[in-house]
């Protein structure tokens, strides 16, 4: 059969135990495993006698099994298994006088001892990789690597002939041969079996091969505890021998041809398949053909040749199968510019889409401009010249002012000289005849809600509609509120009557007689402003369908409502997306469909998650990027305290200071990560996943998503259940998580902050993404009246919420937090001119990156600085929400702030190629890797 990238693993592998481990890792096709990178490479193991031997330094050796034995633990429930090799054909081919040493395993499984057992039989050759110690004299290794060789191999000693230089030093694997690894076999799959009619299955048919085998540099994945990194490895290294890799990578950089060493082929234990099977006379030259025919390349290759990378199948070989550290190095950065490039050419070919769509211009002076050209028809005509001298020119006309500026004008505040310029920026946007996309990136508290509201006065005042699509259904009733409030007296004219409200304006330079020549007078009407949530009741949600779908101009606000087939708004000019990592890009093509006669309505993407300048090129290279780095007036800095949790001296004084605060009148927010503690199979060890990689599916920064215990996407009770987006798990040498502590819950810390002293007589609220939409209404109503001053909560009050009175929040677990986060929902306080405190509670160890971490957020205030670091921590990916709307990200190698130079060098090269080749009808690879980048990153392009 012939295997793609897009094969699915349960067709090809036999161990559906192992496709279950794969697929809760998010590993499903060929190409997910192929693109499951490790997270290191191991060094090369040099290769010692026993003689030789140092304790605590990694050696190999090849040796024969003298003797074996199984003592029962008394002591203990369990087995010690005892084993003694002797190496004395090994060291003569390094020139020192052979030795013993103890294989030691201890295990509580006798099925397991009696495995080892039948493979480490007496007379047995076998090759040993490991640690050694001293034990009572003897040296010992503990639970090493074993691979076990075929008998009929001329004994241990034979094919060392080539690693018996460099001896004397015992410096390396090889030492002595430049390139140690470029004749040798590479079989790490499980090789040959025994002679026919043995029972045994050997590791591998020569002591060379195995030596090769434990000694070259090994790639290691994370893993779960349903799956080793090992099997990880020897699934991948299946696949690609069944797609024709019959070589290991070579230092060339090209596609290994004959002589050089292959890959074994896996048994048909594991896979189902194999190709060329039915030609088992398969050459080294067909097969590197078929892997290259089965793994076709992205890059152009002038592209690649002017870089010097590899074809991207030697690339995915060179990385599963390294010959060297430095050849594992290369490969990676190969197939990172291939992400930079394939993502470059994206956005590239996403921004020439959006110039060649129309859509309806938004001029701010339309009004006015008609009501000039009214009045110079009418100045025209004798019958309806004004009797007072002059005062029917058009060009003595006044400039009244248009709907936007009559809002800017009615602000109780002047706006900062930033946000000034960003609605000008954004008014000529409007202005053209196809869409305005751009990204608006506002410090919290920056004032981006005035600007994105004078935008959609904008295109109101141009007679369409706007749309304001919000993530939760809290912040897009205090945006409905907000709005509503801030729109209140300014008047629109009436559907369908432009030159009519012109009219009436000019009404007062002309005279009512000449005035009326130009149209009869209509009274002005409110600007409506409609809510539109998923959690309304039925007559109110019908009610403002209708009022949505009757195109009438005025401002909706929604939430993921509007991206339902009910919603239409056939006269939709403009859509402001606020906290756009949260929307995918499906989601807001939705909103394109709305309009009736085939525009695309304008983009405004807001979002507070600080950005650096060089994510934003990389993420946001098809927006125009707007940044408000300027508070409004009255704004203090807010002081950030970090607390370790064990420290009751200092929890009891900050419990006691925020009952002070309580006591005059303020707010204070609790955050905790989880809903309630008794979830278990929710935390995943260590609360939030035990996966990782790139299919360990990064959390949402809101708490919209979740992880399992093996990394694969959670259910929706699940999702609900932690919110917290904890990018930072700590993983073993193996790759396997590290267990740390459960995460608080809301119900825990609300019962045990109500019965301190501190807060005796004090009403406490929670709120969690899990309450219905009426009940987080009411919540918050009361906590910002005051009935309930304190709200223990989940991070759903991350964004948007905005309650004057709060002076105080405590986020516990604060060091499994991102910095960004931390940074959002540290910006929920010191909103009303008030002094005001975050207190980061943390049980992060003395000197632990976690502690690192929270020291950034604790001397800095700059949101880029601390997405910078952010970035630096832990990856762009997570910083900018990847994976929020279930998609997965190709991005898995590319890293924003280290790979900027690669960024712009790959764009530059996507520009040169997309101007000679706009629809890149000379790459259909790449087209096609183009194709479904666009379509499988929900969360990147312009959603990030």
């Amino acid at each position: 059969m012939s295997i793609t990238m897009d094969t699915t693993l349960a067709s090809l592998v036999t161990n559906k135990r192992r496709v279950s481990a794969l697929k809760s890792l998010g590993i499903v096709t060929v190409g997910d495993a192929l693109t499951y990178y490790p997270f290191r490479v191991t060094e090369p193991v040099p290769l010692r006698a026993v003689r030789e031997a140092a304790p605590g330094q990694q050696m190999a050796f090849a040796a024969v099994i003298r003797d074996m034995r199984v003592v029962p633990m008394n002591a203990r429930r369990g087995y010690r298994l005892e084993a003694t090799v002797d190496d004395a054909d090994f060291a003569r081919s390094r020139r020192v006088p052979g030795s013993t040493a103890r294989l030691t395993f201890f295990s509580y499984r006798k099925s397991y001892v009696d495995w080892v057992s039948m493979r480490l039989r007496a007379g047995t050759s076998v090759v040993v990789s490991g640690m050694p110690s001293e034990y009572m004299g003897q040296l010992q290794f503990t639970h090493p690597e074993i691979l076990t060789v075929a008998p009929g191999s001329a004994g241990a000693g034979a094919g060392l002939e080539g690693y018996a230089r460099g001896a004397a030093s015992g410096n390396g694997a090889f030492a002595g041969s430049t390139d140690p690894y470029a004749s040798v076999q590479s079989a790490y799959p499980p090789a040959a079996a025994a002679s026919s009619g043995a029972a045994l299955k050997y590791d591998a048919d020569t002591v060379q091969e195995a030596l090769t085998r434990v000694c070259r540099p090994r790639p290691v994945y994370h893993a779960s505890s349903r799956i080793s990194s090992e099997h990880i490895h020897e699934t991948i290294l299946g696949l690609l021998w069944m797609m024709g890799a019959r070589t290991s990578s070579t230092p060339d950089g090209q596609l290994a041809g004959a002589g050089s060493a292959g890959i074994v082929a896996p048994t048909t234990d594991t896979i189902a398949v194999q190709n060329g099977e039915e030609n088992s006379g398969t050459t080294a030259e067909s097969g590197a053909e078929a892997l290259s025919q089965s793994i076709p390349d992205v890059l152009p290759e002038s592209v690649r040749k002017a870089k010097n990378l590899m074809h991207r199948a030697e690339a995915f070989l060179a990385i599963h199968d390294p010959a060297s550290t430095t050849r594992f190095k290369e490969a990676i950065e190969t197939l990172r510019y291939e992400e930079a490039f394939v993502s470059q050419t994206s956005l590239l070919k996403a921004r020439q889409h959006a110039h060649k769509s129309s859509a309806h211009p938004c001029p701010l002076n339309e009004a006015l401009e008609t009501a000039r050209a009214s009045v110079g028809e009418a100045a025209a005509e004798p019958s309806a010249q004004p009797e007072a001298s002059g005062s029917g020119s058009a060009a003595d006309l006044p400039d009244l002012p248009n709907l936007r500026d009559r809002f800017i004008a009615s602000l109780p505040f002047t706006l900062t000289a930033g946000q000034s310029q960003v609605v000008d920026d954004i008014a000529a946007d409007l202005e053209r005849d196809w869409p305005m996309q751009r990204l608006l990136q506002g410090e919290v508290g920056s004032g981006k809600t005035v600007v994105a509201l004078a935008a959609m006065l904008q295109a109101v005042g141009a007679g369409y509609q706007a749309v304001l699509v919000a993530p939760t259904q809290v912040l897009a009733e205090q945006h409905y509120e907000t709005i509503s409030k801030m729109v209140s007296g300014l008047t629109l004219a009436q559907p369908g009557a432009k030159e009519t409200d012109a009219a009436a304006d000019v009404e007062g330079a002309m005279g009512a007689s000449s005035a009326s020549t130009v149209s009869s007078s209509k009274v002005p009407a409110e600007i409506p402003v409609t809510l539109l949530t998923g959690g309304m009741k039925l007559a109110a949600r019908r009610k403002a369908l209708a009022a949505a779908s009757s195109g009438e101009p005025g401002i909706i606000v929604a939430t993921h409502a509007a991206f339902s087939k009910t919603f239409q708004a056939p006269h939709l000019a403009l859509v402001v997306i606020d906290e756009q990592h949260r929307f995918g890009v499906e989601q807001r093509e939705s909103l394109n469909a709305k309009t009736d006669d085939g525009t695309t309505p304008h983009l405004l993407v807001m979002t507070a998650t600080p950005i650096p300048r060089t994510a934003a090129m990389t993420w946001f290279g098809d927006l125009d990027v707007s940044w408000l780095t300027e508070l409004p007036g009255g704004r203090k800095p807010i002081r950030t305290v970090v607390v370790n949790e064990a420290d009751a001296a200092t929890m009891g004084r900050m419990f006691a200071h925020i009952r002070a605060r309580v006591d005059a009148g303020e707010r204070a927010y609790i955050v905790c990560p989880r809903i309630d503690a008794d979830d278990e199979g929710n935390e995943g060890g260590s609360g939030v996943s035990a996966a990782a990689g790139s299919a360990r599916g990064r959390a949402a920064a809101s708490g919209s998503s979740a992880r399992t215990a093996a990394g694969g996407r959670a259910t929706r009770a699940a999702a609900d259940a932690i919110g917290i987006d904890d990018p930072y798990e700590t993983f073993d040498e193996n790759g396997e998580t590290v267990a740390r502590p459960p995460l608080h819950a809301v119900a825990e810390i609300a019962d045990r902050l109500q019965k301190l002293p501190q807060f005796q007589g004090i009403r406490f609220a929670t709120l969690t993404g899990r309450d219905k939409d009426d009940v987080k209404t009411q919540v918050m109503a009361d906590f910002a009246g005051g009935e309930t001053p304190i709200l223990v909560s989940t991070t759903v009050i991350e964004v948007g919420v905005d309650v004057k009175q709060a002076s105080c929040i405590v986020i516990f677990d604060a060091d499994r937090y991102g910095l960004s986060q931390l940074h959002q929902l540290r910006g929920r306080v010191g909103r009303g001119g008030t002094n005001s405190w975050a207190f980061l509670i943390s049980r992060a160890e003395p000197g632990s990156p976690a502690e690192q971490r929270l020291e950034v957020i604790h001397h800095s205030l700059d949101g880029a600085e601390i997405a910078q670091a952010d970035l630096e921590f832990r990856g762009a990916g997570d910083v900018l929400g990847d994976a929020q709307s279930g998609g997965k990200s190709s991005l898995k190698l590319l890293r924003v702030v280290k790979d900027a130079d690669m960024i712009a060098d790959a764009r530059t090269r996507a520009e040169q190629l997309l101007a000679a080749d706009p629809e890149l009808a000379d790459e259909v690879q790449l087209a096609g890797a183009v194709l479904d980048f666009t379509r499988g990153n929900e969360t990147f392009l312009t959603s990030s």
